[in-house]
């Protein structure tokens, strides 16, 4: 056995983050952990368990904007140690930015962090781009399928991912995850999870746009992690890597177990008058998220709650007819194994739970 490697994450107290250098403190499996990240861990709405991981000596903090070169070089800065792997977790994360916001959060990000990971000759690194780099139809895309970025986030991550096979030097693995959820989510199937609340107290039927067939794939962040860590050790240099579980995820699926928990009913517009919404998006969008935020608001402060990271707001570039449908399996053909191969109603109550617990979910709504 050889000295265990020492690794950066970058964007490292974001929600996938986290549970990156949990894992990695769980299995022993690194000598050390730089996290850099523009926002500081006791800002970023970690629970106490996540907060504890900074307790550990294995565990380095750096503060860094890495849009600024400054900040990278900081950032990738090596003394005591060398970095053997670096996972690029940072980047914009909210949906309905200006291209501006995007091209400099996203693309140059990405790219800075890139070049310097070749510069510093890092034995690998691993990219964690998007699904919706894909064509957004209801056919199931694999690694070497059409792309055809539906968002902003995707088109820019797309971009990224051209420009990596252009720098010199550097060995690296591109992973496209579908909707990542769990413990810490905030812009994957929590919104859903607020808005199915904000309709407990309403005491409505929740009407969603589409039918229950748009297909939103999944997979757990305890599976990204797992994946990321392996990547950095597996895989060939240049490839990419869908990420997914086998449950073959739907909105209905969604739908059903969201309203579980919660105990209401839902439906949906279905496609005639969806399409009809659709000419006027923006403004169905608008008086949707109107109807859903005051009462969230209300839930809020009847409970006392004065900050929350949480909202039930949704994008309109999330509300189209698009399809998040991809192959998850490539990475399995090298070894690795999905263990929440679908997704279940326990673990979006943990979700809840823990934002409970954390003082930034209503507590009430779940009564």
């Amino acid at each position: 056995m050889g000295e265990k490697p020492c690794v950066l994450i970058l964007g490292g107290c974001g929600f996938i983050g986290r549970h990156l250098v949990s894992h990695l403190l769980e299995n022993d499996a690194v000598k050390k952990i730089c996290v850099a990240d523009k926002s500081i861990p006791q800002l970023s709405w970690l629970n106490e368990e996540h907060k504890k991981l900074y307790d550990d000596e294995r565990v380095e903090f750096r503060q860094a904007d890495l849009v600024k070169q400054t900040h990278v070089d900081r950032a990738f800065k090596m003394d005591e140690y060398s970095f053997d792997y670096v996972v690029n977790l940072a980047a914009e994360t909210e949906y309905g930015q200006s291209d501006e916001v995007y091209k400099e959060h996203v693309y140059q990000l990405s790219i800075n962090c890139a070049k310097k990971a070749a510069e510093c000759k890092i034995k690998r690194y691993i990219e964690v781009s998007t699904a919706q780099v894909y064509s957004s139809d209801k056919k199931a895309s694999d690694e070497g399928s059409k792309t055809a970025p539906w968002t902003c986030i995707g088109k820019f991550k797309h971009e990224v991912e051209n420009e990596l096979k252009n720098i010199e030097g550097l060995n690296y693995v591109i992973v496209r995850p579908a909707i990542v959820y769990g413990i810490g989510d905030e812009k994957g199937l929590t919104p859903r999870l607020i808005v199915a609340a904000v309709y407990k107290q309403l005491k409505e039927k929740m009407k969603l746009l589409w039918t229950k067939d748009l297909q939103m794939n999944t997979v757990h962040v305890q599976d990204v992690v797992r994946a990321l860590w392996y990547m950095c050790q597996n895989g060939q240099s240049g490839e990419v890597y869908n990420l997914a579980d086998s449950g073959e995820t739907t909105q209905g699926k969604i739908s059903d177990l969201v309203c579980q928990i919660f105990d209401i009913q839902y439906d949906f517009f279905g496609s005639v008058i969806s399409n009809m919404a659709k000419l006027n998006m923006s403004s169905v969008v608008q008086d949707s998220n109107e109807k859903h935020l005051q009462p969230w608001s209300e839930a809020c402060s009847n409970d006392q709650i004065v900050h929350t990271p949480l909202s039930p707001y949704l994008d309109k570039e999330l509300l189209y007819n698009n399809h998040t449908h991809i192959n998850g399996t490539k990475i399995t053909k090298l070894g690795f194994e999905y263990t929440k191969p679908e997704l279940k109603v326990d673990e979006l109550r943990a979700v809840v739970a823990d934002y409970v617990k954390l003082g930034v979910f209503p507590k009430t709504l779940m009564s």
